[in-house]
């Protein structure tokens, strides 16, 4: 079975109608060129505003389903595809989310993930705002299989695309607002989106399935007096032998679409089937949080 994905890398402004519409755009142009799925970076309504500790930006936070799921229900359903999207989520007062909502070509919510790591590091201050998931790893039904959302930092846990691959999800997607700080980028750059690169690609191959990245592109200066962070783009898709099929670039807003064959994963499981191998019986100290002999 055949899947063309679409992703949209986008850079976000103060307004987020605007981003909204920005979106909305790019996610029918996606539809224009053939995609079944398309993908937004993470939290595409707005600017980060994780840069800094500001109890104002809970504002930003809506109820799913919201105002945003309408109206992106309306051009799913109108354009018949499916949309991954990423929402700053008010669940109940003081309790918020950074959660992924999956809606159909029918406009309708397939389900939703909720970002299960969540940083605390320089300029994305994540723990401030968001309680960490609840709803476990999944996998959406969709008229093309089943497909899995991971989201940011999630990226670099294997153990978050394994369950997920568990779960039966054929393609991965990771919707993404990642990049440097201004003073590492010359010094630090290059290995940095690399890393990134690797072990997402790392994550298909260990599992024998595609995965997407959307990443958020774009200079977005902080307000609390540090320098911002250079977002790097970079969106790819990849397949389950880790090649890349496509990358959007590093400084430019891009919505690339790419088909892809499902028949691959079978036939690349085939031939490495770490999935049969699995030493399930000697794993369970992988729920501990470090071990010494």
């Amino acid at each position: 079975m055949k899947l063309a994905i679409g992703l949209v890398q986008m850079a976000m402004g103060a307004d987020p109608s605007d981003n909204l519409r920005k979106a909305v755009e790019q996610i029918g142009r996606a539809a224009q060129a053939k995609a079944n799925v398309v993908c937004l970076p993470e939290l595409f309504m707005t600017p980060y505003f994780c840069q800094k500790e500001d109890p104002a930006n809970f504002d930003l936070a809506e109820p799913i389903p919201g105002p945003t799921t309408e109206k992106l229900g309306k051009i799913s359903a109108r354009e018949k595809i499916t949309v991954v999207a990423t929402i700053f989520e008010k669940r109940a007062p003081g309790l918020y989310h950074n959660t992924a909502v999956v809606i159909g070509p029918d406009g309708a919510i397939i389900g939703t993930y909720r970002k299960m790591h969540i940083p605390d590091d320089p300029s994305y201050f994540e723990k401030y705002y968001f309680t960490p998931g609840d709803l476990g790893y999944k996998a959406f039904p969709t008229p093309f299989g089943k497909i899995g959302v991971l989201v940011c930092w999630d990226q670099w846990y294997p153990e978050a695309a394994r369950l997920t691959a568990l779960k039966g999800a054929n393609v991965i997607f990771y919707p993404t607002a990642i990049g440097w700080h201004p003073a590492e980028k010359e010094s630090h750059g290059p290995g940095q989106l690399d890393a990134w690169r690797t072990v997402q690609r790392g994550h298909a191959v260990a599992n024998g399935v595609f995965i997407a990245a959307a990443n958020r592109v774009g200079f977005e200066k902080s307000e609390n007096g540090d320098d911002g962070l250079d977002f790097w783009g970079s969106s790819f898709i990849a397949d389950p032998f880790g090649k890349t099929l496509v990358s959007a670039s590093g400084g430019a807003e891009e919505t690339i679409v790419r088909e892809i064959d499902l028949e691959q994963i079978e036939n690349v499981r085939r031939q490495w089937p770490f999935l049969r191998d699995r030493r399930v019986d000697s794993y369970a100290q992988i729920t501990d949080r470090y071990t010494e002999e």
